[in-house]
């Protein structure tokens, strides 16, 4: 056999390895979307369920993405320690014992039970979204990671459109209804109807209970391979010589910031369009697909990035455009009102869906050994959702539904700096404009 052909077989046999590892990774992707997503209605539904302001309902968001901050560098240790494969089963596992505290959460109606069974999945997804993010970065080359990503981020936010509608669907079925009701009940009335609200969840938590351990199984007995992230190509190893800390990389530090604002923007935009809609008065019988809308706006801006990045333009291009686009959309929510307003929230779908797998590639090329821990911080990062949606809520709480949205024009201002200039801040080769 020719040196030729064996070249020609081997690169065929990666290429089924390569493939094979996108399809489960797509699936986890899925997994974590769906999951993420259905916080859109449990904010609503926690809200009427547990009786709370609008800053207390807002506590799921921080309850979920704290985490992130939390877990980031302890998931980087124990994914050095154990690998990719294995990390992404236990992160599947300590979703599962998430998702097992809704249970008595519902049956006690208790909101500070909810919240930790929110952050034990935030933990776990933690896991997962620190072995899979760089995962599929590496998983080929830099230059079209921003396409890797954007496939997806397609299996992420199709189960994200279907989150709310499947668990809209149970959770917040008639609660207009009810909400009028509640009015003129006695406290004990209450109390009965509102138990019965909270059990509503029950059954859809345990259907996910089930897929997470049927996945986690399933992780253990697949083929992914395991990727050596500590191994440098011998230009980036020059490159890094001098460099004995993550803090020796600036561009990945400003990446890390902008990774949280943009989650925050993101986030909120998804999270608080349902009560935002109902603000504006429409019926959350109606309100409860805004959250869909938003993503399907975000699938269509994956689906532009598979097609254009890298053919058409570039990473750093398609996160400026997005940038420009959020400032342009949270203005026009602001200033508009009813369906339109809620419209530009919808749109803000779009300007977000280029952000995350554009900042990523842009934040972690040229890391060699630091790789992991350069991943871990841009985990923690995500703990944006945590502040930002907080923080609207707060604002609401003060001025209005409408106003508060004024807290995501610095997030875009400062995405659209880290697009034109900020990436480029200490990279190797490369300098500021």
């Amino acid at each position: 056999m020719s040196t030729l052909t064996q070249a020609a077989e081997i690169e065929t046999v990666e290429t089924k390895k390569t493939g094979g590892a996108i399809y489960i990774i797509g699936a986890l992707f899925f997994v974590f979307g769906f999951v993420t997503w259905m916080n859109s209605v449990l904010i609503p539904y926690l809200k009427i369920a547990c009786q709370l302001t609008d800053f207390e309902s807002y506590l799921v968001a921080f309850a979920f993405y704290i985490s992130y901050f939390i877990m980031a560098i302890p998931s980087g240790w124990l994914l050095k320690k154990i690998g990719f494969k294995k990390g992404m089963s236990i992160g599947l596992a300590v979703m599962a014992a998430g998702a097992l505290l809704f249970i008595p959460a519902a049956l006690t109606r208790t909101y500070a039970i909810f919240l930790l069974g929110l952050f034990v999945q935030g933990m776990g997804l933690t896991v997962l979204q620190a072995a899979s993010n760089p995962y599929i970065t590496i998983l080929g080359p830099i230059e079209s990671a921003a396409k890797r990503i954007s496939i997806m981020g397609i299996c992420n936010k199709i189960a994200g459109a279907l989150a709310p509608i499947v668990l809209g669907a149970i959770a917040l079925k008639d609660t207009d209804a009810l909400k009028e009701r509640l009015l003129t009940m006695t406290d004990s009335e209450k109390v009965i109807e509102l138990n019965i609200l909270a059990s509503r969840v029950i059954t859809p938590y345990i259907c996910i209970i089930v897929i997470l351990v049927i996945l986690a199984i399933a992780v253990v007995f697949s083929s992914l391979p395991e990727i050596d992230t500590d191994k440098e190509d011998e230009s980036t190893a020059i490159a890094n010589v001098n460099k004995t800390s993550i803090f020796h990389f600036p561009y990945l530090l400003l990446g890390v910031l902008t990774l949280f604002l943009y989650v925050g923007a993101e986030v909120l935009a998804g999270d608080s369009i349902i009560g935002y809609g109902s603000s504006q008065g429409i019926p959350l019988d109606t309100a409860k697909f805004f959250t869909t809308c938003t993503l399907l706006c975000m699938i269509l801006g994956y689906v532009a990035g598979i097609i254009c990045i890298p053919k058409y333009f570039s990473q750093q291009a398609a996160l400026k455009v997005s940038a420009v686009l959020g400032l342009v959309f949270s203005l026009a929510a602001i200033f508009t009102h009813g369906y339109i307003s809620v419209l530009f929230i919808a749109l803000l779908g779009l300007a977000n869906s280029l952000m995350w797998p554009a900042i990523w590639p842009l934040a972690i090329v040229g890391l060699g050994r630091f790789t992991k821990i350069g991943s871990s911080m841009m985990i923690m990062a995500i703990a944006g959702g945590a502040v930002i949606p907080p923080i609207y809520g707060l604002l609401v709480g003060k001025f209005n539904a409408s106003s508060a949205y004024f807290v995501l024009v610095p997030c875009y201002l400062f995405i659209l700096y880290y697009a034109t200039n900020g990436h480029k801040i200490g990279l190797a080769g490369k300098k500021a404009n």
